[in-house]
């Protein structure tokens, strides 16, 4: 009886390969989804729009950007979780989504671990805390000795790394800072600018244009060592010792997703985020590639997991 069961299983076996590799082979053949948990303008939304359309033009399917906000990314998070594993839907996960999340959400509705397939890792980057132009506060220093002086600064966040950020103005910095949550980090810095809040964290992407066009000033980086990004700008740890908060996107598909078919959007994703041209062009919004295979993706993920659950302990944020 074992011996036929034994059987059975090698044929089982024998027979999906060949199915999955088919798969491959035929995938894609209609329209794929890309779901940006976060709004148009957002760093993760500018990365999947220009990979969107590399293996648009590659696979020679349309590929959709759909933007599903709200909740630091988990409503788009857990509609991909619970979507087909075939290939057609896939997130834009980030470090909010796929790792911070859960110690931010008392009952999180997807696993970050156990609900996705990792593809790629495609960028890393930082934060820039910012403020306005005419903020009374020129440089760290005199940031620390205002905010001390002025109790309850309001400070915007738009996603868990935002959110830790400005958690750890309190926990490492000692200050009085309210927290204001934002569908997105972009929202947050429209209301930095018109004065409704006084500062908020964003990444590189979409802080370095602001501060390049005077919109906003940046007063320091969230990365543990300057960036070659924003060498003028000065590390927070240099005033708050152990302030970071470096932050990554990456592409997930569905739990159960053939492999051939990861490996195929693997094999392209990483054809295009190598390039030189694509390099020098993600540089100038501000992130710096730094792929990892699916099965480097995965272990990172559950690191991250643990490191952001610490972080966010440690910046005492209870979960919602």
């Amino acid at each position: 009886m074992r011996q036929r069961w034994g059987l059975l299983a090698c044929l089982c076996l024998s027979l999906s390969a060949p199915a999955q590799s088919l798969a491959a082979d035929s995938y894609p053949s209609r329209p794929i989804r890309i779901i940006v948990p976060f709004p148009a303008g957002a760093g993760p939304d500018n990365l999947a729009r220009l990979l969107g359309q590399h293996l648009q033009e590659t696979f020679g399917q349309t590929v959709v950007i759909d933007n599903r906000t709200g909740a630091l990314g988990s409503i788009g998070a857990a509609e991909v979780a619970h979507s087909a594993p075939d290939g057609y839907t896939l997130l834009m996960g980030t470090n909010t989504t796929q790792a911070s999340n859960v110690a931010m959400f008392k009952h999180l509705a997807y696993d970050p671990a156990k609900d996705f397939s990792p593809i790629i890792r495609g960028i890393t980057t930082a934060m820039a805390l910012l403020v306005k132009p005419d903020f009374p506060a020129k440089d760290l220093a005199q940031f620390l000795d205002y905010a001390r002086a002025h109790k309850g600064l309001t400070g915007g966040y738009g996603s868990g790394a935002s959110q830790i950020a400005v958690a750890q103005l309190k926990s490492r910095g000692g200050l009085s800072v309210v927290p204001v949550s934002y569908r997105g980090v972009p929202l947050a810095m429209n209301d930095v600018m018109s004065g409704a809040i006084d500062l908020t964290f964003a990444d590189f992407s979409v802080a370095i244009p602001q501060m390049n066009g005077g919109t906003l000033r940046g007063l320091g980086v969230t990365s543990p060592t300057r960036s070659e990004l924003l060498p003028d700008l000065p590390v927070l740890a240099d005033v708050m010792p152990g302030f970071e908060a470096a932050i990554w996107w990456g592409l997930l598909a569905p739990a159960n997703t053939p492999a051939p078919i990861i490996d195929k959007i693997y094999a392209e994703s990483a054809k295009f985020l190598s390039a030189p041209a694509t390099r020098e062009r993600l540089a100038k919004l501000g992130v710096v590639v730094a792929t990892q295979t699916p099965a480097e993706f995965d272990a990172f993920i559950k690191s991250e997991i643990v490191r952001w659950t610490a972080a966010s302990k440690e910046a005492g944020i209870e979960p919602q």
